[in-house]
């Protein structure tokens, strides 16, 4: 287990456990050229209105500019170090390219300082390599994956997801997503090779509400403590049920399983299985 452990001179500091980044990272400082400050949104829309609750605060984050287009084609890459990024769950590598350019990338699980990486169609089957779909062999881990060909890599990009390749057909292949869901996509669409980094990412412990502050995580209240005229739970004498039938919001609207995908959309033909309904505990 490479989770890591605090002494309890604390109470909540007791439960805590984060990565041991001393195992994974290469100590780089980040590259500045590819830096820059940006302003967080923290849940708010282009009108500054609220539209996802419970984000604001944080601390202070430098901007990584993490490339996604993978246009570097034929050109060999070095991994020049594997740095921690604030801005995501995964952790990013700064790749030095034999022409001269430096960008960073979403680096995957087990590469390390050293080795080199290929964008390419004629590229090995190695982690951090990128082909187009139609040249990976099926049964083989993949992330970074484009929805459509020539345009930026838009799923399984977060820390230790992966898809596995199913199968080729007619110009599609068929991918099955972290959430179980299978799909199509366009063969001609490119994927990188490998497991995205930081798998343990899930299994840390926050441990107490100052650190949830610390990520931009403001504090959430229940439903069944507020008034009757700001939730649809709220009110009653003492901690009175629910009083209504199904889960709901405190604008109405449905919750726990409630379906909320458009019931005709464009995308439905390229789905085959949907993904799974969670498990209730």
């Amino acid at each position: 287990m490479d989770l890591k452990q605090y002494k309890p001179f604390t109470p909540s500091r007791r439960h805590i456990t984060g990565i041991n980044y001393r195992r994974f990272l290469s100590g780089k400082k980040a590259e500045k050229s590819l830096t820059g400050g940006f302003r967080r949104a923290a849940g708010r829309n282009n009108k500054g209105r609220i539209t996802v609750y419970h984000k604001g605060g944080g601390h202070k984050r430098l901007w990584r500019m993490v490339d996604f287009k993978f246009d570097k084609k034929d050109i060999p890459g070095r991994i020049a170090g594997i740095e921690y990024d604030p801005n995501r769950s995964a952790f990013i590598a700064l790749v030095f390219f034999r022409d001269g350019e430096k960008r960073y990338m979403v680096v995957p699980d087990g590469l390390t300082v050293g080795k080199e990486i290929m964008i390419s169609e004629k590229a090995d089957i190695v982690p951090g390599n990128r082909l187009p779909l139609k040249n990976i062999p099926v049964g083989t881990p993949v992330y970074n994956i484009e929805l459509k060909p020539k345009t930026e890599a838009r799923l399984v990009r977060s820390a230790g997801s992966s898809a596995v390749v199913l199968a080729h057909d007619e110009g599609k292949t068929q991918i099955k997503l972290p959430s179980r869901e299978i799909r199509k996509i366009d063969s001609f669409s490119w994927a990188s090779i490998g497991q995205v980094s930081n798998p343990q990412h899930n299994l840390t412990v926050i441990g107490k509400a100052g650190r949830s502050r610390w990520l931009g995580i403001r504090p959430t209240v229940r439903g069944s403590a507020m008034n009757p005229c700001d939730h649809p739970y709220g009110g009653g004498e003492g901690r009175a049920l629910r009083g209504t039938r199904r889960p709901k919001n405190r604008w109405g609207k449905g919750t726990r399983g409630v379906k909320t995908r458009k019931v005709k959309k464009y995308s439905d033909i390229f789905i085959l299985q949907r993904r799974e309904k969670k498990k209730r505990r």
